[in-house]
C-alpha cells in the first residue's frame, strides 16, 4: 500500500466521521432515530458544488453558506419530527433520501444524473491541498467536530435531549421544551452533515445523485451503531473500523465484504451496545487497564 493511498482511505475515514458525530447527536442524544441523513450530507455536497463551479466561490468563503443552508434545511425537515411518532419518522427519513436524490437527478440545475464535475481543490494563499494537506484539513474538522460534540455533550441541551429520548411525556412534565430541543437537533447534525459534504466534494471532484443514496444512510448508521450509540468515542471509532476493514481485507478480494459482515454481525450479536458503548466488554476492559496503570504510577511501581 502506498502513502497516497493510506492518506485517501484516512481522508474518506475523517469524513465519515463527522457524519457519524452529526447522527450521534440526533439518534444518539435525541433518539431520533434517522434513515435519511445521506439527504443533509448530499445537500452540503451540492450547495459546495454548486457555490464553486456555478457562482465561483472558494471553499473557505463557500464553507459558512454551505453550513447555512444545511441548517435550514434540518431545521425545515426537522418540522415533522414534532409530529409524529418514532416509528413514522424513520419511515418519513427513509422518504427523504429518494425525494433528495430525485431532485439531485431530475433537475438540470443540479447537474441530474451527470453530476456536477471540475470542482477544484480548496487553496491555502494561493497553494493548493495535495493529499497530505487535505488529510491534515479534513482531520483538522475532525478534532473541531470532536471538540464541539464534548462541549455540547457537557450542556443542558444534551441532558434535555437524553431526557425526550427516554420518555417525551416526563421531559415535558419536567418543564422540558421538547419541540425546541428536537429542532435544535436535526439543525446541528445537519450543519456538521454540511460540512462532511463539502469535504467530500472539494476532495473528489465531483458528485452525483448516486452518492448520498439510501444505502449511504445505511452506513453512517450502522458505524455509530457498532461504535456505541450515545457516546463521542463510539462514532469516531465506528467509523474508523467500517472505513478501515474491507479496506484491510482486500487480500481476499472477493470475499473480503462476506467476511466483514460476519465480523460486523458476530460482533453486533455479542456487544449490542457497541464496541466502545456503555457497559460494553471492550470500554470496561480499556477502563481497568486504565486505572490498574493510574494505580501503578501512584504508587511508584514499574
Amino acid at each position: 500500500m502506498t502513502l497516497g493511498y493510506l492518506l485517501t482511505v484516512g481522508t474518506f475515514t475523517g469524513i465519515f466521521m463527522i457524519l457519524t458525530l452529526s447522527l450521534n447527536i440526533l439518534t444518539g442524544y435525541a433518539k431520533q432515530v434517522s434513515l435519511g441523513h445521506a439527504a443533509f450530507f448530499g445537500i452540503g455536497a451540492y450547495a459546495a458544488a454548486i457555490l464553486a463551479t456555478k457562482f465561483g466561490l472558494s471553499f473557505w468563503a463557500a464553507l459558512p453558506c454551505v453550513v447555512a443552508v444545511t441548517t435550514v434545511v434540518g431545521i425545515f425537515l426537522g418540522l415533522p419530527s414534532l409530529r409524529v411518532s418514532h416509528d413514522f419518522l424513520v419511515l418519513s427519513t427513509i422518504g427523504l433520501n429518494f425525494i433528495v436524490g430525485s431532485v439531485f437527478k431530475y433537475f438540470s440545475f443540479f447537474g441530474g444524473s451527470m453530476g456536477i464535475v471540475d470542482i477544484p481543490t480548496p487553496t491555502f494563499f494561493g497553494k493548493a491541498f495535495g493529499t497530505v494537506g487535505y488529510f491534515g484539513l479534513t482531520f483538522a474538522f475532525v478534532t473541531l467536530a470532536v471538540l464541539t460534540s464534548i462541549y455540547f455533550s457537557r450542556t443542558w441541551g444534551r441532558l434535555a435531549m437524553e431526557a425526550f429520548g427516554e420518555d417525551e411525556t416526563a421531559a415535558k412534565a419536567m418543564g422540558i421544551n421538547v419541540a425546541k430541543f428536537k429542532i435544535y437537533a436535526f439543525a446541528i447534525s445537519s450543519a456538521y452533515a454540511g460540512i462532511a459534504g463539502a469535504l467530500w466534494a472539494h476532495y473528489v471532484g465531483s458528485v452525483f445523485p448516486e452518492n448520498f443514496g439510501f444505502d449511504r444512510s445505511i452506513d453512517i448508521l450502522a458505524m455509530l451503531v457498532l461504535g456505541g450509540l450515545g457516546t463521542i468515542r463510539g462514532a469516531v471509532f465506528g467509523a474508523l473500523l467500517l472505513q478501515v476493514l474491507p479496506e484491510a481485507l482486500r487480500f481476499i478480494q472477493d470475499y473480503r465484504m462476506l467476511v466483514s459482515g460476519a465480523v460486523l454481525a458476530l460482533m453486533m450479536v455479542f456487544q449490542p451496545m457497541g464496541l466502545l458503548g456503555k457497559g460494553s466488554f471492550l470500554y470496561l476492559r480499556s477502563l481497568g487497564i486504565l486505572r490498574h496503570f493510574r494505580r501503578g504510577v501512584a504508587s511508584g511501581a514499574p
